[in-house]
């Protein structure tokens, strides 16, 4: 009895290492600031650098994010969930905008980059800021994916908040 349950479990084994099948995972996520430096010229000019991230542009005011989680597969496969992504300055501060979002992953380091995003149409952020994606990124990320970054983006494409690459594994 005790030799067929030790041959049980082991042929278990195999099935357990296939069934973590992620390519990246993201614990924690980071609001946007818009504007990544000002620079006051000699003669006197502002010059502003638009927070832009491996070519996505930010939206034009600050957004907060109390937390993110996202798992990447390597099919392509992707769940986020989102907790508080709100407007952190303006007069609407506190509230969602009726903003509905999207996730991109990006890979490369350096352009030509390649957006890999879950489908355009999005999905509503709750009142209080709280999403949900489970979709599959088009086109496929590579495997590896050798410098990722996860951006949750509007419908206009600007980016809101980045996950935080989950390095404990």
């Amino acid at each position: 009895m005790f030799r067929k349950l030790a041959v049980l479990l082991l042929g278990l084994v195999p099935l357990a290492s296939l069934a973590d099948d992620s390519l990246v995972k993201f614990k924690g996520g980071i609001g946007v600031i818009p504007v990544s430096n000002v620079t006051v010229n000699a003669d006197g000019s502002v010059t502003v650098s638009r927070n832009i991230v491996r070519g996505v542009n930010p939206p034009g005011q600050i957004w907060t994010i109390a937390d993110l989680q996202a798992d990447v597969k390597t099919d392509g496969g992707i769940k986020v969930r989102g907790r508080g992504l709100l407007l952190a300055g303006g007069n609407n501060v506190g509230f969602n905008a009726n903003q509905s979002v999207f996730a991109t992953l990006i890979c490369e380091a350096a352009a030509p980059f390649v957006l890999h995003s879950t489908a355009p149409a999005g999905v509503p952020l709750a009142p209080n800021g709280d999403f949900r994606i489970d979709d599959v990124l088009n086109p496929p990320p590579p495997t590896p994916c050798a410098s990722p970054v996860l951006l949750i983006r509007n419908l206009g494409g600007a980016w809101f908040a980045a996950g935080i690459v989950d390095l404990s594994d």
